[in-house]
């Protein structure tokens, strides 16, 4: 007599044994629906540094020559669209944060890091706004690049605070937070370009362990 593992129903004769969904592998797209993508992603970088993170979806479909259903099959809400666009920029600055791991100076490594980030940032009006918001919320269609980027930043300033040039009691999401803030105050003042290193001089006085 056959046995039977608890919880799970033998497969019958003639019936297919149901992977769990988890384990399912992911369907690749079809060549057209990768064409749509791809184009989809090219028109929403370019109307994204043109116009904001705000414009519309609508516009972004007909400049890739699909129709807003396609948009949608392909990124549910404008937050899924913008964490792909800015995939990218995010790979970029883990590729950076990667290459200060080693700096002889943890301290200036940390802050040349945050740096980069406004930089980016900058390029696209309203990304900062929205990165913001998803360091918040985990689910959000943006969560993709914030977490990474929180990972990447807690070890560069761990080991500024390791090693005693920077305060113990900073914590990563408190500085991208802040980060963010200057890089959305740089956007809102574009005829400043020294106002991101003041804010960030700024911001390391205050990183300081008293003396």
């Amino acid at each position: 007599m056959g046995t039977e593992t608890a919880g799970t129903r033998p497969a019958t004769k003639g019936s297919t044994a149901q992977v769990p969904a988890a384990t399912q592998p992911v369907r690749p797209m079809r060549a057209d629906a990768r064409r749509n993508y791809e184009r989809l992603l090219t028109e929403a970088r370019t109307a994204f540094i043109e116009h904001g993170t705000d414009t519309s979806l609508e516009d972004i479909a007909r400049r890739a020559g699909v129709g807003i259903g396609t948009l949608y099959r392909h990124f549910p809400n404008r937050t899924a669209l913008m964490g792909a666009v800015f995939q990218g920029e995010v790979e970029a600055l883990l590729t950076y944060a990667r290459e200060l791991a080693d700096a002889p100076r943890p301290c200036h490594a940390l802050v040349d890091w945050l740096r980069a980030i406004i930089t980016h940032a900058s390029t696209y009006r309203g990304l900062s706004r929205a990165l913001m918001a998803a360091s918040v919320d985990d689910s959000s269609g943006m969560a993709r690049c914030s977490v990474p980027m929180r990972e990447a930043g807690a070890a560069l300033l761990n080991r500024a605070q390791q090693a005693g040039a920077v305060r113990p009691d900073v914590n990563i999401g408190d500085l991208l937070q802040l980060t963010n803030g200057i890089a959305l105050a740089v956007e809102e003042s574009p005829d400043d370009p020294k106002l991101a290193d003041r804010l960030l001089t700024l911001t390391l006085s205050g990183l300081k362990p008293e003396s």
